[in-house]
């Protein structure tokens, strides 16, 4: 699909990724961008249009889809990080907070959305994932778990979507130079470097897309026998 003359809407879009993500839609013409935050008055750049949503809550998800209804491009951006790892004392919930916001948030957003891709021609759903998806640290167990789980959803959503003509891209990179990723000693992906690929990638009509070099590393070493291992946090 063509990202100029889309109608999107991007969640988590008041900072990081997010707000990168609104800067570009802009700059490459899209008609109109819906851009989601449960603070719309952190929204600030001209020319969006601001949602409130929290993609945790049902009420504001369906609230949102029904306010939204004229949407063609759905980045699932929204995330958080608690980095704990799974047997440290008191980590249920962290464990339920990642799975909350970066599964079943996503789902929820995804579940009331489609009908609208749908009524639009089919459109576009973007899901930002991480290269954790495919390995874990120790210090973020609960997150790269959270992320597994998300890259599974949207390998199932895009067989679900198919008939109708939705595009499900699958958007993986490992550490991007946002607040999330603050406290990580590692090397960083620049936010306007991944969102590029991400719409270079929705314009190619392709079903994921690798975002930085230790991405595309971590993909092609799946089927090796030893185990994947990326240092960070100062570990």
């Amino acid at each position: 699909m063509k990202v100029k003359g889309s109608v999107a809407l991007v969640t988590g879009a008041n900072r990081g990724l997010g707000l990168a993500f609104i800067k570009a839609l802009l700059d490459a013409g899209a008609s109109k961008v819906y851009a989601a935050a449960r603070d719309p008055s952190k929204i600030t750049i001209p020319g969006v249009q601001p949602v409130k949503l929290d993609i945790t809550k049902p009420e504001e998800v369906a609230a949102a889809a029904k306010a939204c209804g004229d949407v063609t491009l759905l980045i699932n951006n929204a995330g958080i990080i608690q980095p704990k790892p799974f047997l440290a004392e008191a980590s249920e919930d962290a464990i339920r907070a990642n799975f909350d916001t970066n599964f079943f948030g996503t789902l929820s957003v995804s579940r009331a959305f489609a009908p609208v891709l749908r009524a639009n021609g089919g459109g576009a759903l973007v899901n930002v994932l991480s290269a954790l998806s495919w390995l874990n640290m120790p210090m973020a167990g609960a997150y790269c778990a959270s992320k597994s789980a998300a890259w599974a959803l949207t390998n199932g959503i895009r067989n679900e979507l198919r008939a109708q003509g939705t595009l499900v891209v699958g958007v993986h990179a490992a550490f991007i130079d946002t607040d999330m990723a603050k406290g990580v000693q590692a090397p960083k992906a620049k936010p306007e470097d991944v969102v590029a690929q991400t719409l270079k990638g929705i314009e190619e009509g392709r079903e994921e897309v690798l975002a930085d070099d230790i991405s595309k590393k971590v993909k092609s070493e799946l089927n090796i026998e030893k185990p994947i291992y990326i240092r960070a946090w100062g570990t």
